[in-house]
Parts: C-alpha cells; sequence; structure tokens
C-alpha cells in the first residue's frame, strides 16, 4: 500500500456504499428538486423568457430604428440632389435671363443710336434745304439787283419773278446738297 495514504476506518467508511444513506441523499434531491421547480423554476424560466423577449425586443427596434435612419438618409440625399439641381437650374436661368437682359439692352441701345442718326439727317437735310432756299432767295435778290443796275429800270414783280424762274431753272442745286 502506499505510505501517504493511511486507511482509517473513517476513511473506509467514506468509501464504502451505505444504503440507507443513498436513499435519505436522493430522497433530499427529489425533495429540493420538487421545491426548487414547484418555486424557483417557473419564476426562473419566465424571468429568461422576459429577458429574452426584452433583448428580442430590442433587436427589433435596433433594426427598424436602423431601416428608418437608412430609409431618412436615402431620402435626405434625394432631397440633396434635387436642392442642388434646383440650384443648378436656378443658376442657369438667372445666367439665360442677364444674357436675354443684355442682348435687349444692347438691341435697345442700337435702335436708339440708329433713331439718333435718323434724327440727324433728318436735320441736316432740313437745315440744307432751308439753307438752300435762303440761298435761292439771296441769289434772286442780288439777280434783281444786278438786273436792274444793267437795264437801269426797275422791273415790276411778275417780270421779276418770271426772270428769276428761268434762271434758277437752269441751276442745278442738287450737287450744293450734296445729293
Amino acid at each position: 500500500m502506499l505510505p501517504l495514504l493511511a486507511e482509517s476506518d473513517d476513511n473506509i467508511l467514506l468509501i464504502q456504499p451505505s444504503p440507507g444513506l443513498m436513499i435519505w441523499t436522493l430522497v433530499t434531491f427529489l425533495l429540493v428538486l420538487f421545491i426548487l421547480k414547484r418555486l424557483a423554476f417557473g419564476r426562473i424560466a419566465e424571468m429568461l423568457e422576459a429577458r429574452r423577449r426584452a433583448v428580442q425586443d430590442n433587436l427589433e427596434a435596433a433594426e427598424s430604428a436602423r431601416d428608418e435612419a437608412q430609409t431618412l438618409l436615402d431620402e435626405y440625399k434625394k432631397q440633396l440632389a434635387a436642392a442642388r439641381s434646383e440650384a443648378s437650374e436656378i443658376v442657369e436661368r438667372a445666367k439665360r435671363t442677364g444674357e436675354e437682359e443684355r442682348r435687349r439692352m444692347q438691341s435697345e441701345l442700337q435702335a436708339e443710336r440708329e433713331r439718333g442718326v435718323e434724327a440727324a439727317r433728318s436735320a441736316i437735310a432740313a437745315e440744307t434745304r432751308q439753307a438752300l432756299d435762303r440761298i435761292k432767295t439771296e441769289i434772286a435778290d442780288l439777280t434783281l439787283q444786278a438786273t436792274a443796275a444793267v437795264l437801269r429800270t426797275k422791273l415790276d414783280d411778275a417780270e421779276s419773278r418770271r426772270l428769276i424762274d428761268e434762271a434758277l431753272a437752269d441751276v442745278d442745286f442738287s450737287k450744293l446738297a450734296g445729293d
């Protein structure tokens, strides 16, 4: 035998099966099992089931929140893209409007310039006609004076007017007008 293990009567009793002790141990075990099943296991199972449901509900809520957040993110991205598109459209429209306004103003300026040039031409033409009329009148008066001096007689108005008209009919005043 082993010298470390000393056989004593107490050790042998622990190792030897005792049918009475086994029965009481089994009865006690079954009694404790019955009490635990009746009182504790049901409550423990209920608490575990409640905890499982709470965890499951939290997981479902988290999944729902994630799906909702993803939906909101997608909607935000669409709105952002639409806002960018609308902003670029507004900028493009403003550019077109500015360009159209610039062209319209240039057209109005050109039309105003042409009206000014036409008005100036009309004024020049009117001044030219007036100047030619004055020249004709001066020539007529000078011609009458020269005729009266040459003839040393005064002509009546009808005769002098006829002579002046004949003389002026031969004169080409269009060269004086620059036409």
